[in-house]
């Protein structure tokens, strides 16, 4: 069976369908590669190996749980720009990164160059994190935005793939 659309690097209709139950669910069981292979209708090995293809070529960056903060006692949160100098935005991010309490972080085509998130379980707390990383990457803080988490609304982001249709 060929895979991506003969030379081009554009994913076949597999790999679509491939995508699309990787969006909508990971079966949590002790096999998830043979469960969604069969949900499919494909041979595990088949599956792995597009999986593989897909990582590789770029297509798919990970596979991660997405993880609730709030029952692990993450109360704060905040989402923080930084107007990272273009020479230093690597060594700032990984600077950034290298704290446990920065979920992600992401480089933007704008003033404020890097972006990250952070959460703690109190507001103080989140202030003193906030403090170390601004100390540690030598930036003030009316040099920064700090967006905090006031109300927080969870969206279901999806993107269509293989025909599929949008599900309310």
């Amino acid at each position: 069976m060929p895979d991506m659309q003969e030379g081009t690097g554009i994913p076949d209709a597999v790999d679509l369908q491939i995508l699309q139950a990787l969006q909508d669910d990971i079966p949590l069981t002790a096999r998830p590669f043979a469960t969604l292979a069969a949900r499919l209708g494909i041979a595990e090995p088949l599956l792995l190996t597009r999986l593989t293809r897909l990582h590789e070529s770029g297509i798919i960056r990970g596979i991660s749980p997405i993880i609730e903060a709030r029952p692990l006692g993450l109360c704060a949160a905040t989402l923080v720009a930084l107007p990272a100098p273009p020479p230093r935005i690597h060594e700032i991010a990984a600077l950034v990164s290298s704290f446990p309490e920065v979920s992600h972080n992401f480089r933007r085509d704008h003033p404020y160059s890097l972006w990250f998130t952070l959460a703690a379980r109190n507001e103080a707390e989140l202030d003193r994190i906030l403090s170390r990383i601004l100390e540690t990457t030598g930036f003030c803080r009316d040099e920064i935005l700090d967006l905090r988490t006031t109300r927080k609304i969870k969206i279901h982001v999806r993107f269509p793939l293989a025909g599929s249709r949008r599900r309310s």
